[in-house]
Parts: C-alpha cells; structure tokens; sequence
C-alpha cells in the first residue's frame, strides 16, 4: 500500500477518532490524494505518535463557580492562600495583599449587573489548568494566561499559580457575564476546545502537551469531583458516594468507534510500503493492547482474567470490512 493511499485512509479515519464532532465517516470512498490531504496527514500522523507514546495530557475542569459576590470573594482568598499569592487580572496585573482582594471584589460587584452577596444564578465560574508533576510552572502560567486571552476574551477573570502541590496548576475565576453582557455558559464541547487551546499554548513554550479524549486513548475513568476531594482532605466530608453507576451507554459507544477507527489506521499502517509506517503499526498495537478499555473487552469476550491477544488488533482487520465497531479477539 502506498504512502500516499496510507495518507488518504489516515485523514479518513484519524478525523474522525481526534476530532469526531467535526468529522463522520458515513462509507468508504477512495481517499483524496492531494496537498491539502497530505498535510492533515502530517497532522494526523503527529497526533499518533503523541498518543501512543502517552504523551502527558493537559486537565482543564469547571470546579464549580459562585451564585453571590460571598462566593466569589471566598474563592479569591482560596486561591490567594488569603493574598499571600499573587493574584493576576485579565489585564496582566499581578499583585498580592488583602486590600486587593477587597478591590477586585468592588470591581466584580459593581462593574456591569450588579452582583449581592447572594444570588440565584451563577455570577462566576472557577476553572483549574493543570498539567502532571515535573512540568515547568513558570512557562505553565505563560500558557494559561494566553488561553485566558484566546478562550475568556471579553470577561473579568484572576489568575492564580499554585506550584506547592505535586502537580503544578492555574486556579482561573472568571466572571460569567462579559463586557458585552453576553454570559458564559460552557459546555462540553467547550471544555474539550478549552483542553485542546491549552495543549496547543503549552506546545508553543516547549511543553509536550495533549488533550486527546479517553475514548481515544482507550481509557474509561470516573473522577472524584474536585468538592468531593477536597473536603475528604479536610475531613469534612459526610456522605459517601453512591455505588459507580454502569458505564453511559454514549461512552461505550464513543470507546467501541475509536477502536473501530484504530483498527483501520492500524491495518492501513501495517500494510504499508514505507518501514516507518509499519513500525508504527507496532506501536498502536502495544497502545491498544495496554488500553483499559480493551482489556475490558477482553475479559468480557473470554469470560476470565486472560491475557489478550498477541495481535491485539487482528480481528479489527477482519471487521472493518464488515463495519463492525467492536473488536472480536483472538483467543
């Protein structure tokens, strides 16, 4: 197979497992071979490799958001360590001390739609960016400042570096109604837009970063939220959680079609002329062969605690053509 058909099915098929709200395979025409294909195919091909090489993945989270100026302020303090950090604005001011907090209040409170102390609707929204241990934290603030800029434009917010912990992280509060009078209201497309801008700004300062789904990356974990951590930090926490709840039928969906579509760049990968190719091939296997989520599928399919396959990826070849998007494995 040549590289250039290689090209084509990996634009084909890598859109639609990095980017699916974009791109959705309804059959299999034969792949356009031209510039433009050839570079989404450098594209595709770097996503890959970042991927399989689990390459660290950038968390950006909604960790709640105050209903009142009360709330608002308290989370300054939080952030702060009670002005004792340098809390940032969205014109690139930084400073420490209570008296500030005091003033950005005053400016939130008062500047647009009046915010009380207490409220009915969400006035703010807290938001942490985080990357995992060992990266610089320094060039981590740069970045998160440059997503606020790209991704919050238009809104009061702080900034807050916390770099005390094991993982370094920006602590951003952003107020929800813009100058314009236009309220934030993020959803789940956007926080994924929000983790891929993040990556993008860590790339540009050197820092390897992706935000790949765990659907791709074969992953289906639940966590903690943020609330619940904390206060068991703090021993504050009461109620424990419900039982885990099965997995939502969407997700298996979501997990089942980036299989689907690993298997078929695998099988373009393996049957390619160019060495590279196949040696990346390889690698996907490992990638799929360690994933939770096929391992999963494993046990489900051999009803015990097995190894799986040696060529974790074989039947994949055998279903695509079928457009089956669950693996059968090998015993």
């Amino acid at each position: 197979m040549t590289r250039q058909y290689v090209d084509g099915v990996l634009v084909q098929w890598g859109e639609r497992l990095f980017y699916p709200s974009n791109h959705i395979v309804k059959s299999l025409p034969a792949p356009r071979l031209d510039a433009m294909t050839r570079r989404k195919a450098a594209v595709i091909r770097q996503r890959i490799e970042a991927t399989v090489r689990w390459a660290p993945q950038v968390m950006v989270k909604v960790t709640g958001g105050g209903r009142g100026m009360a709330a608002i302020a308290a989370h300054f303090r939080y952030i702060s360590k009670n002005g004792r950090l340098a809390i940032e604005d969205d014109r690139g001011v930084a400073r420490t001390g209570k008296e500030v907090l005091c003033d950005l209040a005053d400016q939130w409170r008062y500047g647009g739609s009046f915010i009380g102390d207490l409220g009915h609707r969400r006035e703010a929204f807290n938001i942490m960016l985080s990357m995992p241990a060992g990266t610089n934290a320094a060039l981590l603030k740069k970045a998160a400042r440059e997503f606020a800029r790209t991704e919050l434009a238009g809104h009061r917010y702080v900034m807050v570096l916390h770099e005390h912990q094991a993982n370094p992280h920006v602590h951003l509060s952003v107020k929800a109604e813009g100058i314009s009078g236009k309220r934030l209201n993020p959803r789940k497309a956007d926080l994924h837009r929000w983790r891929e801008t993040f990556a993008e700004k860590l790339r540009g300062w050197g820092i390897e970063a992706e935000a790949t789904r765990q659907a791709t990356r074969g992953e289906n974990r639940n966590y903690e939220p943020l609330w619940r951590l904390k206060a068991k930090e703090d021993g504050r926490l009461r109620a424990q959680p419900a039982a885990a709840k099965a997995e939502p039928h969407a997700s298996r969906d979501g997990s089942a079609d980036a299989m689907f579509c690993w298997g078929h760049i695998w099988k373009a990968l393996e049957a390619s002329d160019v060495d590279e190719d196949r040696a990346l091939a390889k690698r996907i296997s490992s990638f799929v062969r360690g994933s939770s989520v096929f391992k999963q599928a494993a046990r489900r399919r051999l009803g015990q605690e097995a190894s799986v396959s040696r060529e974790p990826l074989a039947a994949m070849r055998h279903d695509v053509s079928k457009g089956g998007p669950v693996p059968k494995l090998e015993r």
